[in-house]
């Protein structure tokens, strides 16, 4: 098994809005906001070489949608998905599985792509399996109004219509190769990924963690649909990280792709950040 680190763009989010009832003065010490109130994001995917297999968790936010929605965003880098996989020898058709912690856009949109003559949406992974759960893709085609506007519709039609959408069921360890942690605070069914690589335990944040600066219990994002279970789920799952020395890797930290954590007397807190290979290569 080879394990890579996909970057597949940067943008731009609300800091209030992502830490929730925390004061600017606070996570501004973590995550610096700009004169609009942003804050850096990366949206950082996972490849998963394993035999035949060419696993990616996550898409990042793609390239279909229009000015006026990027113009919401902020992007900016010189990070693609395409780029990405070629600095390290792939092709997207390459791949063989993609694997949707959930179905917010910044997860899943780059699954999805206009064809040539900008008629029919189309999946960017012909050749692949899409795995998401049941439930969690009931949650999004169906979605609240809370959430509508994170569910998008040309993300997520597109997956079934195509014939590739899977779900994952009980078996799912011999499905996708991996273990699975489902998370309900920030929407229903959210599948964390737990992978033992190099005699090491490797867990794929998603948005259960998206920052350092959101290891505090209270830290946590105004997106979450159910905020009391997101800090409980966190709380339970840090514990667990910080008793095994758990690489958390993160998709949404600009700058820390990496991270560890440990046990003090407020609770259990970062212990050190880490650049990808120079942990695991």
């Amino acid at each position: 098994m080879k394990i890579y680190a996909i970057e597949t763009g940067n943008f731009k989010l609300d800091g209030g809005a992502m830490f929730g009832v925390v004061p600017k003065t606070i996570w501004q010490k973590t995550n610096p906001a700009d004169a609009n109130n942003l804050i850096e994001m990366s949206m950082r995917c996972m490849l998963i070489e394993d035999g035949d297999r060419l696993i990616l968790i996550d898409t990042g936010l793609g390239a279909k949608q229009s000015d006026k929605f990027f113009g919401y965003y902020y992007l900016f880098g010189d990070f693609s998905l395409e780029l990405s996989l070629r600095k390290h020898g792939f092709h997207k058709d390459d791949i063989t599985d993609v694997f949707l912690t959930h179905l917010h856009f910044d997860h899943c949109g780059g699954a999805i792509e206009y064809n040539a003559s900008k008629t029919i949406l189309q999946p960017v992974f012909k050749n692949a399996k899409f795995w998401s759960n049941e439930n969690h893709w009931e949650w999004a085609t169906a979605p609240n109004a809370r959430e509508k506007a994170s569910f998008l519709k040309e993300n997520i039609q597109p997956i079934q219509q195509s014939g590739q959408l899977n779900f994952i069921n009980e078996n799912y360890k011999n499905q996708i190769g991996f273990d699975v942690l489902f998370m309900d605070g920030h929407t229903e069914k959210q599948m964390l990924p737990k992978i033992t690589y190099q005699g090491k335990t490797i867990v794929f944040m998603a948005d259960l963690l998206p920052t350092i600066g959101h290891i505090p219990l209270p830290y946590v994002m105004g997106y979450d649909t159910r905020p009391l279970l997101t800090i409980k789920e966190k709380e339970d799952f840090l514990n667990l990280a910080a008793d095994n020395n758990y690489y958390l890797f993160l998709e949404h930290d600009a700058q820390h792709e990496l991270c560890t954590v440990k046990h003090t007397e407020k609770g259990v807190r970062l212990k050190e950040t880490h650049k990808f290979l120079d942990i695991f290569n």
